[in-house]
This record gives C-alpha cells, sequence and structure tokens, in this order.
C-alpha cells in the first residue's frame, strides 16, 4: 500500500455516513484541518456529500501537500490564523463545524502556547460561529488513570486531568460548554484515545523503539487506539448527536491493548529482537467505548489486522511523520 492508497482507504466514507450528512442541514467546516487526521476527515466529509453540500478546510496550512490533497477531492480551504480574532472573523459563517484545533507537542516546554490553542482559540472561534453545530476533537487524557482490569473510564467517569496538556484539554470543552450555555451552540465532545493512520501512532511508536533497539517502556502497561478511518467517520456521524447538553463519546477500539504483547507482535512481524524496561506499571489513561461501538459498530479493522499493517508499512519504506504520541508519558509532561 503507498501513501495514496493510504489516504484513500482512511477517506472512505460508508453508505451510514452518506445517509446521515445528507439529512443535515448545511455545509460542513473542518477548522484546524490541517494536523495529522484533518486531511483524510475532510476528504471522507467531501467524498460522502458530493455535490449536496460544500466542505470548507481551514488552517494554516504549513503542508502544502494536505492542501492539494484536499483540493483535488474538493474540498474548499481557507487560510486561517486561529489565534487572530480578526482573521477568525473573515471566515464565511457554517452550520456544521468539525474542531481538530489543538496543540500538544512541546506542551512542557511551551505551556503557554498549549494554553492559547487549547483554549482561547475555542473562545474566538465559537464567539465567530456562535450557535452552530460543533463536534469538539477532545481526548481521553482528561481522565485519571485507571488499572486495565478496571475497563477503561466511561464518559460518566469524572475527569482528572494529569499535566498540563490534559488540563488545558479539558479547559477546551468547558469553552464550547460555555457556548452552548450562552451562544445555542450544539456540542458533542470526542474524546479520542489514539488513532493509527501507519504513518504515526502508537503501533508506529512501538516499532521505532523497536527498529532502534530501544528497551520498550512498561511504565504505562496498556492503551487504546482504532482505525483513523473508523475515528474520521464517528466524527462526521457524530454531527447528528451534539447538543445542548454537551454529551462526551469515548472513540476508540474495543480492545485494552498490553504494551508487552503488542511490542511482541511487532517485534516478530518486523524479525527483531526486542527488550522490555524491567519494571511494568499498573495503571494507564484507558477508554470504555461500548457507547461508540452501540452508535456506530465495531472498528472495521480489527487490532491484529493494524498491526500486520503497520509492520508492513515500516518494512517497505512507508513514511514516517515523526511525531511520537508519548502515550508512555505518566507525569503529563508532553
Amino acid at each position: 500500500m503507498n501513501e495514496a492508497q493510504l489516504n484513500d482507504r482512511l477517506s472512505q466514507p460508508s453508505e451510514a455516513l452518506k445517509s446521515d450528512l445528507r439529512s443535515l442541514r448545511g455545509d460542513v467546516m473542518v477548522v484546524g484541518a490541517g494536523g495529522k487526521m484533518g486531511p483524510t476527515l475532510a476528504r471522507m466529509a467531501k467524498l460522502a456529500l458530493g455535490d449536496s453540500a460544500s466542505v470548507t478546510a481551514v488552517s494554516r496550512f504549513s503542508d502544502p501537500n494536505a492542501r492539494k490533497l484536499l483540493e483535488d477531492t474538493g474540498v474548499k480551504t481557507l487560510c486561517c490564523e486561529l489565534t487572530d480574532p480578526n482573521d477568525v472573523a473573515k471566515l464565511p459563517r457554517c452550520e456544521n463545524i468539525i474542531f481538530m484545533a489543538g496543540r500538544k507537542f512541546g506542551t512542557s516546554q511551551g505551556a503557554c502556547e498549549t494554553w492559547e490553542m487549547n483554549t482561547v482559540v475555542p473562545s474566538i472561534v465559537t464567539r465567530h460561529f456562535a450557535d452552530a453545530r460543533y463536534v469538539v476533537f477532545s481526548t481521553s487524557n482528561v481522565y485519571p488513570f485507571s488499572r486495565p482490569e478496571d475497563g477503561g473510564c466511561t464518559e460518566d467517569t469524572t475527569p482528572a486531568p494529569v499535566g498540563e496538556y490534559a488540563v488545558s484539554c479539558l479547559g477546551r470543552e468547558r469553552v464550547f460548554e460555555y457556548a452552548a450555555a450562552h451562544y445555542g451552540a450544539k456540542v458533542l465532545l470526542f474524546r479520542l484515545s489514539y488513532a493509527i493512520d501507519l504513518r504515526y501512532g502508537i503501533l508506529n511508536d512501538i516499532c521505532q523503539w523497536i527498529l532502534n533497539e530501544r528497551p520498550i517502556p512498561l511504565g504505562v502497561p496498556a492503551f487504546n487506539c482504532v482505525w483513523q478511518r473508523y475515528a474520521n467517520e464517528a466524527a462526521l456521524r457524530s454531527l447528528l448527536l451534539a447538543d445542548g447538553s454537551c454529551p462526551a463519546l469515548n472513540v476508540t477500539g474495543p480492545e485494552t491493548v498490553s504494551v508487552r504483547q503488542a511490542a511482541m507482535k511487532l517485534g516478530a512481524l518486523l524479525g527483531k529482537q526486542l527488550r522490555f524496561e524491567e519494571e511494568a506499571g499498573d495503571k494507564a489513561i484507558l477508554c470504555n467505548s461500548q457507547k461508540c461501538k452501540g452508535l456506530f459498530g465495531y472498528p472495521d479493522v480489527s487490532l491484529d489486522e493494524m498491526m500486520h499493517m503497520q509492520a508492513d508499512w515500516i518494512l517497505s519504506g512507508g513514511r514516517c511523520l515523526g511525531k511520537p504520541t508519548h502515550f508512555e508519558e505518566q507525569k503529563g509532561n508532553f
């Protein structure tokens, strides 16, 4: 599978998504569309909607290839500095917004920039779009650490974020809750736990440790992950679930995955020996995704298939983005 084929696979809409999106009133805008997931999500929206509605992608677009990929699919692209209220004020009004803008990497070195991106930008955007319908990308990091045997946090678990990145993500959620309470916005909080794209993600992280002969850290002993196509589709279909009560939705795969077992499997597929850190932890940030599976079904790509695809991607020289997830971080210092 080459990169174009990967993009196509991650962007392919189902018939259920086509039906859902065409029942929506108005156009769709993806704010912060230039990141890791945004291009394939915006493409999926356009492929699902066809000519029935427009899809607009908003970003700084520091990667011209991402912009070209979108425009070649018929997605309108707009450059915008989201931290500038005057620039945001120039954006056309839109009824349905997928909000993906945020900052994670470098938080420990630039906390103020992280807070601006994760809390100030949502305030700017919600003041401009006011009563729009939003699916707001959030993270499982808003939850407390728990033991794998406990089954993961549900949407009813009280947030208890660790570290400035996670706290700022809870801040982003609260800003959108404010917009629902005061501007009439309809909101769904999309708490994603690690999408797998092959060019990045937890499985890629583990493969890089193996290839670089680094000992596999086990301080965080388990994780959740999900195929990115499923996450893209769940986000778009969740537009229909947004309302003034700001429901949350955990989006991830059905398994609680052992880091040790995943590393052993990937090591075998890569034909490499591996080493582990001696001491394993007993807690991780884990999600229960039963609500999501009830709404949208099981992910269409299994964990085993993802691991085989990831190893094949690495062995065939597939591009890696060099953006580790840092899922192994235990103190929130991203």
